[in-house]
């Protein structure tokens, strides 16, 4: 008996001393659960979650997610929004040429906190996070795409840009790919939707790997930054029917 109640006091101490969401979400501990898991983490303002300060179309939500505060210690990003129905978004593997910052649009539901939590190489999670405030029904609204008869022979191109950085120290490579992005959310539309990016080096290394998840939206817009200005980069994409897409950039 002694035994069982010290077992649940230490339990529930160790979850006691966790740190409490900033953002005081009801869906905080459901989705740490998912996503982290039981591990130790801490809130960290230095990892920056950039939103608008209200989206008005929530099928085109751009955010930015700034680690570059733990450039060099970075296993994985692991993004999600805690209100949606679909609540994982991408993970990030930034690799020892890339930095650990990366822009993209999603869809959301609903106004919800938006979490990057980021995990070092020793094993720590560094949570970062913002409010977002949105109108409704990113998720839900069929994509532009499925009332285009031609948008399939087009499945896959690629437009894409490159640019200094801010600080003038490397490339910023952006790119807008063809693809309906479809959550499986709208009736009779089933998934449909890039799984795997990898920007590759001229070496033919993965600098860059990415896991998207339906609420990315139609027609992904991305956005690397690398320390690096070595010609020769090539995209490489495959979504969840088996399609491959690769473009030297």
């Amino acid at each position: 008996m002694l035994t069982g109640l010290f077992a649940l006091f230490a339990f529930s101490y160790a979850h006691a001393a966790q740190p409490a969401d900033p953002l005081e979400s009801v869906m905080w501990d459901y989705t740490r659960e998912i996503f982290i898991g039981d591990a130790d983490y801490r809130f960290d303002t230095s990892i920056k979650v950039e939103v608008p300060s209200f989206a008005e179309d929530p099928t085109q939500v751009p955010i930015t997610i700034d680690a570059r505060s733990l450039k060099g210690r970075i296993e994985r990003i692991v993004v999600w929004a805690d209100l949606n129905p679909i609540q994982h978004i991408f993970n990030y593997y930034p690799g020892d040429r890339a930095s650990p910052k990366v822009s993209l649009r999603i869809k959301v539901q609903q106004s919800t906190a938006i979490r990057a939590a980021v995990r070092t190489l020793n094993g720590e999670w560094h949570i970062g996070y913002a409010q977002l405030e949105a109108a409704g029904g990113g998720c839900t609204t069929p994509s532009m795409g499925n009332a285009d008869p031609y948008w399939q022979s087009h499945l896959g191109e690629v437009k894409a840009r490159r640019f200094a950085t801010d600080d003038m120290q490397g490339t910023r490579f952006k790119f807008r790919v063809i693809h309906p992005m479809d959550t499986g959310l709208v009736d009779a539309i089933p998934e449909f939707y890039l799984q795997q990016v990898e920007l590759k080096g001229p070496d033919g290394e993965a600098v860059v790997r990415m896991e998207l998840s339906p609420p990315v939206s139609e027609n992904p817009v991305i956005s690397f930054d690398l320390d690096d200005e070595r010609e020769g980069y090539r995209l490489w994409m495959r979504d969840n029917g088996g399609n491959e897409f690769s473009r030297v950039l």
